[in-house]
């Protein structure tokens, strides 16, 4: 009865109207409404500030800017494989597998299009038919800067418009096609593994979703919009494996697509299984 009731709500209430004013609580920069906040929320949700570059609370100038915290250099080395496939975030595994018949699974009964995931680009999405994902959910609690699983070269970006449902694992056992339906950047990146995506997906009371060559992504209200990064005449942006490509204010979820035989996850890795940025995912 409670997760049918939550369900529901979900539904009504005004999403983008919710997360404009947690945005505006999360920017505020008055020190005893952000203090207070960011305490409450760090003693709530048990935030582990020892690793934390600055460790204390007050330090910061806003909640948001506890909230996107950088962590003390060194504590998420990464695998000396290089070909080794790196978690874009601290975690944990909402889903990993292989994507058939266009379809991604989401959790239990539900799955969605690989097309609409992709904002409708059916050019892109072929690219990974057949091929493979892995969903990482950010908790509240997490390190929310949301890194590269491998070198890759920028070649688009697309802002799909859509709703903020919560993404945690209620929802996403209970909400059809949520990571389809839900605002999100889909970014496109070639590799030595051919085409990788790393997708950012908004959530209820996500004020923002920024990247590191876009600034804050604002998708249009009814139309997705695509960005091409490989025009002729233009600096190409490379990333490098495991640096920061993108950062939620507030959780959310990052969804990794690769092609067809292109990579095997590793075998330990299942459904709720802990992840940080940085470990080693594939085989």
């Amino acid at each position: 009865m409670k997760t049918r009731l939550f369900i529901a709500l979900q539904y009504l209430l005004p999403h983008h109207l919710i997360s404009r004013v947690a945005g505006l609580l999360a920017e505020c920069t008055i020190p005893v409404i952000k203090d207070h906040f960011t305490q409450w929320f760090i003693k709530h949700f048990d935030v582990d500030m020892s690793e934390a570059l600055e460790k204390n609370p007050t330090a910061y100038n806003s909640f948001n800017d506890f909230f996107t915290r950088p962590l003390k250099p060194g504590l998420r080395p990464l695998p000396d494989d290089q070909k080794a496939v790196v978690c874009p975030a601290d975690g944990a595994i909402s889903q990993i597998g292989s994507i058939k018949y266009n379809r991604v699974f989401q959790a239990k009964r539900h799955d969605y299009s690989l097309t609409e995931l992709v904002g409708g680009d059916q050019d892109i999405a072929r690219e990974f038919e057949e091929g493979t994902f892995a969903t990482v959910y950010l908790s509240p609690k997490d390190y929310h800067r949301v890194h590269m699983p491998m070198t890759g070269t920028l070649r688009k970006m697309i802002h799909v418009p859509g709703r903020l449902f919560s993404v945690n694992q209620t929802t996403a056992e209970n909400m059809p096609r949520l990571f389809a339906r839900n605002e999100r950047a889909v970014c496109i990146f070639d590799t030595e593994h051919g085409p990788m995506a790393v997708i950012l997906v908004g959530a209820m009371i996500v004020a923002s979703i920024e990247t590191v060559w876009a600034g804050l992504v604002s998708p249009h209200k009814r139309k997705v919009q695509t960005f091409d990064y490989t025009p002729e005449g233009n600096q190409p942006i490379t990333l490098e494996r495991g640096e920061e490509m993108g950062r939620f204010k507030l959780g959310s979820t990052a969804i990794v697509l690769f092609g067809k035989d292109q990579v095997e996850w590793a075998t330990n890795l299942t459904e709720a299984s802990p992840v940080r940025m940085g470990q080693s995912i594939s085989k």
